[in-house]
């Protein structure tokens, strides 16, 4: 399932392949094993200027905004066509592009195909309202599209996070400029491929790769944007919000968390150890709702400690072509570096290390980015490791007294993203929910969420919500329409 040759990727601007101007690509990396898999144009501030102006004239020609919504439905029904039709291609292009294994990565391609189909067909069905007014008026509310939008994906899920965004943008009759992680990069060309290979109008998608720091600071920036829909970090949210606002731009941001997971004595045992053990190390831990935070009843946090890394050593790391592999790698040399610095602080602020903490090397490992599973027990608040997100398969596990406290310690974060309960008492699981500051909840599970539902945060975790009716209206401005029934003058003045 390993790429075989490497990949020379290119942008799409204005419906053409195109190298940088500048000639200048970076390496892909494969972080299974360090090898170099491909090379991505590295694009400029020139670049990207060339992207927003084929993406602004492209939606002020009504190419693709003033076509019907059966008609747009009707492409995106064929793009999840095409998703599903390669779909061992693209399972392929993520394991080695970033390293997760096979079956996260053969999901999240189902799960774009679906994506997509849910968006064509909600676009068809009724919107808009009319309203009782006075007499001899008429009152609606119509929805258009916000126009030019650029979309920012991180690396965690190149092609499903890309999805998230695309899917609703196109069907709400935006044009966009879509920037993936410049790590990640390959998945976002192929599903470009796509776009094209299925006739989507020239100018309605453009691809431009590049260091956020400088096609993502252009995108951010310039006045023909309308909107700017990003996920990943936090501190980047804020800058965007910073710079989005000299022009006003309408922002959404799907940022970080350090997701509480609640575990009272009365749940059932081996399904909250099960399901804490898939909240942290799914991904490899690098998943914004991750359920970083173990928060344990204190009757049974010794023997929930000791069944939790009884079980997180027997978990199978390796590179994700491998069918027996369960975790794969971190994404980049430099994450690795920022993991393992975390651990390191986890050990001097005093915090004990229950199991894992290192880079595996053994079994052939050496190459790739492979951090052990990793747990911390003994852990106080204030704690960097407690407080800050890692993104990695480190957890830490807090004891707690009762449900008050439960409570206090799951929203002692600046961040609000996830977070999940696990009681068989079903009223106590919905009084800790709903006193949860958190958007996205489960009760006695943890991680899945659908197409159908908002996703999205409180606090510094972000602004607005994906998926959903909510995520399609993210991307769309309401517009008020008064008509007057009677055409005859108001005699407002005397003369």
């Amino acid at each position: 399932m390993e790429i075989t040759k490497t990949v020379d990727l290119k942008m799409y601007i204005n419906g053409e392949w195109k190298n940088a101007t500048s000639g200048d690509s970076r390496p892909v990396i494969n972080p299974a094993d360090g090898k170099v898999i491909g090379y991505v144009a590295e694009g400029s501030v020139n670049d990207m200027k060339e992207a927003i102006e084929a993406a602004r004239k492209a939606f002020d020609s009504g190419i693709w905004s003033e076509l019907s919504a059966a008609e747009r439905a009707n492409y995106l029904f064929k793009i999840a066509d095409k998703l599903e039709e390669y779909q061992e291609e693209l399972t392929r292009l993520e394991i080695s592009d970033n390293g997760k294994p096979f079956r996260e990565a053969d999901a999240d391609v189902m799960d774009a195909a679906a994506c997509f189909r849910y968006y064509a067909g909600l676009i068809t069905k009724p919107d808009g309202e009319t309203y009782h007014v006075p007499a001899d008026m008429q009152a609606m509310v119509i929805k258009e599209p916000v126009g030019v939008c650029g979309l920012i994906v991180p690396w965690n899920y190149p092609l499903l996070m890309g999805v998230w965004k695309l899917a609703p943008a196109l069907a709400a009759g935006n044009t966009v400029v879509f920037k993936p992680s410049e790590v990640t990069p390959i998945t976002s060309a192929k599903l470009v491929e796509i776009f094209e290979e299925v006739g989507l109008p020239k100018g309605v998608c453009n691809l431009v790769f590049g260091a956020g720091a400088v096609v993502g600071n252009e995108l951010v920036e310039n006045p023909l944007i309308d909107k700017i829909s990003f996920t990943g970090g936090t501190v980047t949210g804020k800058n965007i919000m910073r710079k989005a606002a000299d022009s006003v731009k309408k922002v959404s941001l799907e940022l970080g968390g350090k997701s509480p997971n609640i575990i009272f004595a009365d749940a059932d045992f081996e399904t909250a150890v099960d399901y804490a053990l898939f909240g942290i190390f799914a991904g490899s831990g690098q998943i914004c709702a991750a359920g970083s935070r173990i928060l344990v009843e204190e009757s049974i946090y010794d023997r929930f400690v000791e069944r939790f890394v009884e079980r997180a050593q027997k978990i199978k790391v390796g590179p994700g072509h491998d069918p027996q592999s369960e975790m794969g790698p971190l994404v980049s040399s430099e994450h690795l570096e920022k993991v393992l610095s975390y651990i390191e602080v986890g050990k001097q602020e005093g915090a004990r290390l229950a199991c894992g903490g290192n880079r595996i090397t053994a079994n052939g490992l050496d190459q790739g980015y492979f951090v052990e599973p990793t747990v911390f027990v003994d852990v106080t608040s204030s704690m960097k490791i407690v407080q800050e997100e890692i993104f990695g398969p480190v957890v830490v596990i807090q004891k707690f007294k009762d449900e008050q406290e439960a409570i206090q310690l799951a929203n002692d974060s600046v961040y609000g993203l996830a977070g999940s309960v696990f009681t068989i008492d079903g009223a106590k699981a919905l009084r800790v929910i709903k006193k949860l500051r958190a958007g996205i909840t489960w009760i006695n599970t943890y991680h899945f969420t659908f197409n159908e539902a908002p996703w999205g945060g409180y606090k510094q975790s972000g602004i607005g919500r994906g998926l959903g009716t909510y995520g399609l209206e993210e991307y769309q401005e309401v517009k008020q329409i008064n008509i007057n029934l009677s055409v005859e003058p108001i005699g407002w003045f005397e003369n």
